[in-house]
């Protein structure tokens, strides 16, 4: 009876009426995912004739993005509503985006429509519904937050104004400048400028020059530009260098007799050629037979630096020192980075120490974290280090020879364990005294390089667990940790397809060990091919990038459970973080705020982002520069990057890269193929492939793009 009942009732709704019920229904439920079933059964769609008009309707409400179609046949309400919140994305051809908050699809704003937002800037839009068969479109009409208004560029100046302009891939147009707002500029200088504003009907903003850097193309003002495009102080504050000139370098007796006394213990550094600031020393003496006590030992920048100072909130504010090709940009004042921290030889110094008892197998028997004072016998240069292990003769052999011994059963362990071993060589130039480079050459990690890198890895990790494993019943202490999560199973997959071209596997799936001995063996295969730096490239680019973060989930790449970074405190703001809590916490302090050291992780976690970008930045600029000369000249590579507009070219001799623009490619009529990772021609079927090997001409060369084209050959 009921059922018939319902049939009839089912029969006599109308369109309108179920469209109605619909979205009411989605309203009720503005979170949940809803199948097609679940909304039959819901609203008692029993006859075939309503069930097929419910999926006419649900593909009407699909195109007019009123909802979402989050699996097959699984819809949610989008339930962003006529307004919404998030980021802009400026892009000089105009087709600017909108990145809604919460995530979800770009939304595209028309130049027209954008009120003249700048990029990144934090903004409300108004969203169009979309219109069927057209893309998503909204308004700005509201700039919440400006993310940045200065730029870098060079100066045109005028009889009556000036313009500066921007090799920035944002903004499409020059920025305006008044005459009485240019601070001194010539036509020619580099300066940042500040966007003040940007009249509704102006085709261009209106900016003030906020610092003159220098001439365009002279190397310290185009170090800086890099530096201020990246938003990085280029200048130390004077206030800040005078706080560290107050602090002395003396250390009274008091304080020697609160630490450990590893004075008369052989210890050395170990660090590159150019280095000043030395963050670590190791040092080693024989307990008894097969067991030796190494000690780790790392600057005490905190017992100088207090918390809240005003060294220390400019330290967190840079987070991290920032290497350029000819130039550091430390975080620390020199005083203290080059001098009263730095772990000098011959020099009383205090540090914070992890001490082992260890056996030549790499088994650690007993491990403590004390300060201590040392005194360094000896600063080694790796090349220096490197000669010992090689010869077997030389300063400390004894000792060095025994830290390789153990570091070398370290490493074995962690690649037993599932570590992967990215070996990756820096490219590197030889510059001379005004900064032009001379030639280029290859740094590549050896013995004496592996030796440090794992006591700096077992300090780092020993540190971690001391703070992080705590027995099951209790909760660990806020800290921060350096954390690196598995491979995305998706680009894994790619990866695999990817490397089958060349005739190898990977396994993708089975245990967190599987997987990762599966690309060890990978890049041993790889080793000394032609495509071997390819295909590491392409797998480290599968890979996620290391983070901090307050929440442990482990370090995937170094196959540890616990790791945190403690022994760079000179040029990076975490470890210092973490000297301070852990003193804390050894002497039985308290828990700290969880939001608080998340967000100073988050901040780290940017800077050195940012800090790399501004590295490679460096990088290709002098590359730029180091290929200015070799106009016309012809090169050898291999296709190290594919995408719509053209090739990206490697070459083989010094690791420059530049671009054959898809233009240039005039023998056909090019197609991207973006899961094969190759262009392909229409007509006669040529392909471009990643990895294939090329050989081009050198031609263009613009600095101010940092950008090489190549043609073919």
């Amino acid at each position: 009876m009921t059922k018939n009942k319902e049939k009839k009732a089912g029969k006599r709704m109308k369109k309108k009426e179920l469209i109605a019920a619909l979205m009411d229904f989605f309203h009720s439920k503005p979170d949940e995912v809803l199948s097609l079933k679940y909304i039959f059964e819901q609203l008692h769609l029993t006859t075939h004739p309503l069930k097929m008009l419910c999926r006419d309707i649900l593909s009407d409400l699909l195109l007019d993005d009123y909802i979402t179609e989050v699996d097959k046949s699984k819809y949610k309400l989008n339930n962003h509503g006529v307004e919404m919140v998030g980021t802009f994305q400026r892009k000089s051809n105009g087709k600017n985006s909108f990145i809604p908050e919460g995530g979800g699809d770009p939304i595209f704003v028309a130049e027209r429509n954008s009120a003249h937002a700048m990029n990144n800037d934090k903004v409300r839009i108004s969203f169009y519904a979309k219109r069927r068969g057209r893309e998503a479109e909204g308004e700005v009409i509201e700039i919440l937050e400006r993310a940045n208004d200065t730029f870098v560029g060079t100066l045109e100046v005028g009889s009556s104004y000036a313009f500066l302009v921007t090799e920035n891939r944002t903004l499409a147009n020059d920025i305006f400048i008044p005459k009485e707002k240019l601070k001194g500029g010539k036509t020619g200088d580099k300066a940042i400028v500040k966007v003040v504003e940007w009249p509704d009907k102006a085709k261009n903003p209106i900016g003030q020059v906020i610092d003159i850097l220098g001439k365009a193309g002279d190397n310290t003002t185009e170090m800086h530009a890099i530096l201020a495009e990246f938003g990085l102080p280029y200048v130390y504050p004077s206030s800040v260098e005078k706080a560290a000139d107050r602090i002395p370098a003396e250390i009274s007796a008091e304080e020697i007799a609160k630490r450990e006394d590893f004075r008369n213990v052989t210890t050395f550094t170990i660090d590159p050629k150019d280095a000043k600031d030395f963050d670590d020393a190791l040092s080693i003496r024989k307990i008894k037979d097969g067991l030796w006590e190494v000690g780790v030992h790392i600057a005490d920048v905190t017992h100088y630096v207090t918390e809240g100072s005003i060294i220390d909130k400019e330290a967190e504010k840079r987070a991290t020192s920032v290497y350029l090709v000819d130039r550091t940009i430390p975080m620390l004042p020199e005083r203290l980075c080059n001098f009263i921290c730095s772990l000098r030889p011959d020099e009383e110094k205090l540090a914070y120490s992890v001490i082992f008892e260890i056996n030549e197998k790499g088994d650690v028997k007993d491990s403590r974290v004390v300060h201590t004072v040392i005194k360094s016998d000896r600063r080694f240069t790796y090349e220096e280090a490197q000669q010992v292990i090689e010869t077997k003769e030389g300063d400390f052999k004894e000792e060095i020879l025994m830290l390789d011994t153990i570091a070398k059963a370290l490493r074995q362990k962690r690649f037993v364990s599932g570590a992967i071993n990215f070996d990756r060589y820096e490219v590197k130039f030889e510059i001379d005294a005004k900064g032009k480079p001379i030639s280029v050459y290859f740094k590549v990690s050896q013995d004496a390089n592996k030796l440090v890198e794992e006591f700096m890895l077992l300090a780092n990790r020993t540190v971690a667990e001391k703070i992080g494993r705590v027995p099951k019943n209790k909760k660990a202490k806020v800290f921060p940790y350096r954390i690196h999560d598995l491979p995305d199973p998706e680009k894994l997959d790619n990866l695999a397809q990817f490397i089958a071209r060349f005739g190898y596997k990977l396994r993708t799936s089975g245990t967190k060990t599987d997987v990762s001995k599966s690309i060890n063996h990978l890049l041993d295969d790889i080793q000394g091919k032609k495509e071997e730096n390819l295909i590491e490239t392409v797998s480290i680019r599968a890979m996620q990038k290391a983070r901090y973060s307050t929440h442990n989930i482990g370090h995937y790449g170094l196959a540890f459970d616990y790791y945190t970074h403690f022994t760079s405190p000179i040029r990076r703001f975490p470890d210092m973080m973490v000297h301070r809590l852990l003193t804390k916490y050894l002497d039985g302090g308290r828990s700290v705020s969880e939001t608080k050291y998340e967000e100073l992780c988050d901040h780290s976690s940017n800077m050195e982002q940012i800090a790399a970008n501004a590295e490679r930045a460096s990088v290709k600029y002098k590359q730029v520069e180091f290929m200015t000369e070799r106009l016309g000249q012809i090169f050898d590579g291999v296709i190290s990057g594919v995408t719509e507009w053209g090739l990206y070219v490697e070459l083989n001799e010094n690791k420059c890269e530049g671009m054959i623009p898809i233009r240039d490619l005039d023998d056909d009529y090019y197609e991207f193929d973006e899961k094969n990772y190759c262009l392909r021609g229409r007509r006669k079927h040529r392909t471009y492939s990643l990895g294939d090997a090329i050989t081009i001409k050198v031609a263009r060369a613009n600095l101010e793009k940092k950008q090489l084209d190549f043609a073919l050959e």
